[in-house]
Parts: C-alpha cells; sequence; structure tokens
C-alpha cells in the first residue's frame, strides 16, 4: 500500500524560506562567526592575553605607522669638566655604575614592545584586537543570555496570563503593571546599585550579575505580546480541534499556539539582544556592568573617552564597528526568520 506523503513541518518550511532570503543567510553567516568567535574565546584558544601588554603606549595599527613625537625629545648637552669623587657625598655612588649595567643587561633580555599593532593598543601597550575579541564573548554571552531569559520569563507567563485568563492573569496583569510602573533604566540602575553594594554581591558576581538584572526587568513587553497573542489563538480552530482529541493545557500552549506566535517571540528576542547590549553598554560604562578586571564593548567605549581627548580614536574606532556590524546583521537576520515564520506568508 503506497504511503501517504507527508507535508514539511514548520520549521523546515521556513528552512526553505530563510534559504531563499540572500540577505537573511548573508547576516546568518555574520551572526554564526560571531557566535564562533565568542566560543573559542571562551575556550581561551583566542585573546586569552588580552591583559598583556604587547605594544607601546597608544601604539597606533598598522596602517598609521609609528608615531614619533618630537616634541617629548629631550636634546642633553654633555660638557667635559673636572673629574670628581663623590664617594664622600653619596656613598652609593660606586654602585651606579654597576646598576646601570644590570638594567641594560634586563632591558635586552626583555621582549621588545611593539611600536604599531593591527588594530592599535590602549594607554597601557594592550592589544586592541584582542579586546574587541574578549570584549565581544562578554557582551555578546550578557545579551544573548539576558535576552534569552526575559523572552523565557515574558513567553510562560504571558502564555499563562493570555490561555487561562481570569484570576490567574489578573495576578500577573497585577506583577506586570508595578514592574513598568518604574522607568525601566531608573530600574536596572536601582537594581544594579542594590546587587552590587548589598550582601547579593557574595552570591552573584561577574557577568551574571548585569543578566540578571537585564532579565528581570527585560520581561514585561514580551509577556505583553505573548499574552494578547495567546488570547487570540486560545478559541481558534486548531485550538478546539486538539482539545477535542484530549490534548492537555501544556500541549495546548506551547506545541499547538506557541509555533503560531513564534514569530512574535522571535522579534522581541532580537530587538531585547540589541537593547541588551546597549545596556550592558551604559551600565558599564557608569561602573555598574561587568566587573573591573573584565573587558566588554562596554568598558572600551568609557575607556576610548578619555583616549579621544588625545587623538587616540582606535579603540572606538574597533569597539564601535565591530558592535555596529553584530547588533545589525543579528536584528536583519531576526527580521527574515519573522517572515520566514510568520502564518501569514506561509
Amino acid at each position: 500500500m503506497q504511503s501517504i506523503p507527508r507535508s514539511p513541518g514548520v520549521w523546515v518550511q521556513a528552512w526553505g524560506r530563510l534559504k531563499d532570503d540572500r540577505v537573511g543567510m548573508v547576516c546568518l553567516w555574520v551572526t554564526l562567526l560571531y557566535l564562533a568567535l565568542v566560543v573559542v574565546a571562551q575556550l581561551g584558544l583566542v585573546a586569552s592575553n588580552w591583559q598583556k601588554e604587547v605594544g607601546a603606549p597608544f601604539a597606533p595599527p598598522h596602517f598609521v605607522g609609528k608615531i614619533v613625537d618630537e616634541s617629548q625629545t629631550a636634546v642633553v648637552q654633555i660638557i667635559d669638566g673636572p673629574a670628581v669623587d663623590l664617594t664622600a657625598v653619596d656613598p652609593l655612588a660606586p654602585y651606579y655604575k654597576e646598576w646601570q649595567d644590570r638594567a641594560s643587561k634586563f632591558k635586552s633580555a626583555t621582549v621588545q614592545k611593539s611600536d604599531t599593532l593591527a588594530m592599535g593598543g590602549d594607554q597601557f601597550g594592550r592589544d586592541v584586537m584582542s579586546k574587541v575579541i574578549k570584549g565581544a564573548q562578554v557582551s555578546i554571552t550578557v545579551g544573548l543570555a539576558a535576552a534569552l531569559f526575559a523572552t523565557v520569563i515574558g513567553t510562560v507567563l504571558g502564555a499563562l496570563g493570555g490561555y487561562f485568563g481570569g484570576k490567574t492573569g489578573d495576578l500577573l496583569e497585577w506583577i506586570y503593571n508595578v514592574f513598568t510602573a518604574i522607568p525601566y533604566i531608573l530600574l536596572v540602575f536601582a537594581l544594579a546599585a542594590v546587587i552590587k553594594a548589598g550582601p547579593l554581591a557574595k552570591v552573584i558576581d561577574g557577568v551574571w550579575t548585569v543578566v540578571i538584572i537585564l532579565s528581570l526587568v527585560g520581561w514585561t513587553s514580551i509577556y505583553r505580546l505573548v499574552r494578547g497573542e495567546y488570547m487570540k489563538h486560545r478559541s481558534r480552530e486548531y485550538v478546539l480541534a486538539a482539545e477535542a482529541i484530549g490534548a492537555s493545557h501544556w500541549s495546548r500552549m506551547f506545541v499547538h499556539i506557541l509555533p503560531n506566535v513564534s514569530h512574535v517571540v522571535l522579534v522581541q528576542l532580537s530587538l531585547h539582544v540589541v537593547g541588551f547590549i546597549k545596556a550592558e553598554v551604559i551600565l558599564s560604562f557608569l561602573g555598574l556592568g561587568v566587573p573591573i578586571d573584565m573587558v566588554s564593548w562596554g568598558t572600551m567605549l568609557s575607556e576610548a573617552q578619555s583616549e579621544l581627548v588625545l587623538g587616540k580614536w582606535w579603540q572606538l574606532a574597533a569597539a564601535t564597528f565591530t558592535m555596529a556590524v553584530f547588533v545589525t546583521a543579528f536584528a536583519v537576520l531576526t527580521d527574515s526568520l519573522r517572515d520566514a515564520l510568520d502564518p501569514k506568508l506561509r
């Protein structure tokens, strides 16, 4: 007996539509390249020595070339005079020559710092390229992790409130109103100050502090949209058919309805990744973000503020360019995924 051919699933159809979108595929590869860079940096295969001073302070990029500041060149005129025995005045005078010879030997034995680096160096001579890669690891990890947690919280709460309604919906709506009654940026600063200065600082440290803060305040917009979508879909025919065949509430919410509202969730996920990376930049700029012994795009932009006054622009340019490329590629990719998953376009 001939088997009945099965129609492709939702995700297979979405992948087919995404492959037809050239811009979306380019952005997909750019995003995967950044994510691969984050993984290899996390494993310590690249940029593990970003704190090492490998170049001269403010070493310019290769294409700029070595910068010689002639204004700092001192001219010393040596005048011959009678030999004077300084031993009576300074007992350490006989040892000066020996110490000078030792210093010269040590200087010749040490590795000379480079006058130029690929993307330049910061005020301590650290390689900006290594800092950009390590900063990408921290910033992207914070943005993705915080956006993922906020999306999960908002989606689950929105599904419960929109599907069940009643007292459950009223309780969740009250919690939503409490969070949205406080301005977003003030709530972020307040939580950051409390966690950084309070007893939780001993338990929560590193980038997870920023991740938790952003997750706790970023779920509200996702909750509102998902709740509205579930209120529309809970009484549609395919959900009633699933109820008729005995599907549980959990199955109806997350197996039947969720794929049909996934395009809304993905768009919000993309927007939150971009927004959370910007929020990490602001928090790190104000000293409330990642710890001082770590580097991120936010800390690099904070350092570049004082460097730009001195005409040292390469750290600012490197951090801004790499962040702009990732944010743009990720946003365009999510728009392509939204179009591929939108039920109206099937």
